[in-house]
């Protein structure tokens, strides 16, 4: 068996109830002011045993994070990008900041580059328009300073779902 990753617990596998909320959570919570306790009428149990049960998942590992997915165009947004930057390793943190704290940025994150793409940081831009989109993109570039940037304008949507899992047990 191979150990447990650093800070995380194994545990016992997985019983019919846990199946059933992760199954829940792999799907959508719906806007509520309280979803766990919606999630947890749905189960049949207390709404704190479903939070202790998302803390478990957490600390065995089975569970990384809850995040929302937010459609863009149904929100107003109708132009959107992803902003690539070549930022020198030395200003990456903060400019990785600058960024991700800009209205208009939903997400921002580093990734390392890869030959042929030297593209070290990424942030998705929205806007309600392409001109209003360019402005901000040239907003950016001026708040990050001199730096290599290429714009990825999103062209339309493939995919946006959540993995389905223990279909069965839902």
């Amino acid at each position: 068996m191979e150990d447990a990753p650093p800070n995380r617990r194994p545990g016992p596998p997985l019983g019919q109830l846990e199946k059933r909320l992760i199954h829940c959570l792999s799907g959508d919570l719906g806007p509520s002011g309280r979803p766990y306790l919606e999630l947890a009428r749905k189960l049949g149990i207390s709404e704190e045993l479903v939070l202790g049960m998302i803390g478990d998942f957490q600390e065995r590992g089975i569970l990384r994070r809850l995040g929302a997915v937010v459609v863009h165009q149904r929100s107003g947004f109708k132009a959107n990008a992803m902003v690539v930057l070549e930022v020198p390793e030395d200003s990456l943190d903060e400019a990785g900041q600058a960024l991700a704290g800009l209205p208009c940025v939903s997400h921002c994150y580093q990734r390392p580059p890869v030959e042929g793409w030297p593209y070290n940081l990424y942030a998705m831009v929205h806007a309600q328009s392409g001109a209003e989109l360019s402005a901000l993109i040239s907003d950016m570039a001026s708040l990050v300073g001199p730096t290599r940037w290429r714009v990825l304008e999103s062209v339309r949507e493939l995919k946006k779902t959540s993995l389905d899992y223990f279909h069965d047990h839902g």
